[in-house]
């Protein structure tokens, strides 16, 4: 039947009541009003939603679902909070406008496959899973689901380091070639930073007077205090008279930089090394080419460990390192008491400890 007004029932409702059927569709609801006339216009206001979609109530308002954060956004947040940018420009052009939800562990490896087919493990976690893990654990926080990296991603650990009389006259040769890069490669062996932290400090920062200079940026991201040796302090006030400049230091990461390190190592080991790097030239065998930037931030822990006493928990108070585990590594260069006991071991002839068959 088509569709028609109840008058108000006392026992029941004081409204008017719109029933029936109308282009097929069932309708049973109260007009909210106890005029007839208001009621008459509810009902016609009904019969035209019925015509304009087919059904009574309205439909609501289709609901887009919620904008999740996507790769894209969420790097933009990482950069701008001062996240590194080294290998983002591939990810954010394969991942793009992917949102995070849809970045799962198949996804990564996927793309680590295929941004870089034949590379070494290591080489996609340095390039892939630690960028991407970076920037999903900023945006998401507690709620960044664990990114497993693949086996081999650390690569081989290495342990090397520079005996003191080494790294002496490594520096020493720096100071001949730049006494910027020789002040800059104390700096890597009194305090440990890497080389990128050391190309990254602020004139503003180093406090010579405080024996102190403030560290803003890390790989951890952790700021940290370094504290200068009394040693340090004449070259570097010596140094901020002639630099007074924003960046303490004002090298440039590039091959000019690096070959400087080639020459200073290469005298050192009394081997030639032009000045400029040639063209398709290759630095030559010799015992002192396993010195990199790096080895003098392992000289200063192994130092530290030898030589200043400080024990495991002693380098995290550092800063340098976020927790033993990491540290870990250099408790091999310090002899444990146990060591002691081989001058117990059986001696030949009548050398310290017993002989065989006495």
């Amino acid at each position: 039947m088509p569709l028609s007004l109840r008058p108000p029932r006392p026992d029941k409702t004081p409204n008017y009541e719109i029933r029936g059927t109308y282009l097929g569709v069932r309708v049973e609801t109260s007009s909210g009003t106890p005029k007839r006339s208001v009621a008459e216009a509810q009902l016609k206001k009904v019969e035209r939603c019925i015509e304009e979609h087919g059904c009574y109530p309205e439909p609501p308002p289709p609901v887009s679902p919620p904008q999740g954060k996507t790769f894209l956004s969420a790097t933009n947040g990482y950069l701008q909070d001062g996240g590194y940018r080294r290998h983002i420009k591939p990810l954010l052009e394969y991942f793009g406008e992917t949102p995070l939800s849809d970045i799962t562990q198949d996804a990564i490896d996927t793309a680590a496959r295929t941004l870089f087919p034949d590379v070494t493990p290591a080489t996609r976690g340095r390039n892939v899973y630690t960028p991407v893990s970076a920037i999903m654990h900023h945006a998401l926080g507690d709620k960044c689901p664990v990114i497993r990296r693949p086996k081999g991603s650390k690569g081989r650990v290495k342990l090397d380091w520079l005996n003191p009389e080494d790294a002496f006259a490594i520096i020493e040769q720096a100071d001949k070639i730049d006494p910027q890069f020789g002040l800059f490669l104390r700096f890597l062996i009194y305090t440990g930073i890497r080389k990128g932290e050391g190309l990254n400090l602020r004139t503003s920062d180093v406090r010579p007077e405080e024996n102190s200079a403030w560290l803003r940026t890390s790989k951890n991201e952790d700021p940290r205090m370094l504290r200068l040796r009394d040693d340090l302090i004449a070259p570097v006030m010596a140094h901020l008279k002639t630099n007074p400049g924003d960046k303490f230091f004002t090298f440039r990461d590039g091959g000019g930089f690096k070959h400087k390190l080639t020459r200073a190592r290469c005298a050192a080991a009394g081997v030639s090394c032009p000045i400029t790097r040639p063209k398709g030239w290759r630095e030559p065998p010799h015992r002192l080419k396993f010195a990199g930037f790096h080895c003098f931030r392992h000289s200063w822990a192994t130092w530290m460990r030898r030589y200043g006493g400080a024990d495991l928990q002693g380098l995290v108070a550092t800063g340098n390192w976020r927790d033993a585990k990491s540290a870990a590594r250099y408790a091999h260069v310090v002899s444990r008491d146990e060591w002691n006991r081989v001058d117990d071991l059986p001696a030949m002839g009548k050398g310290r400890g017993k002989a065989v068959g006495e």
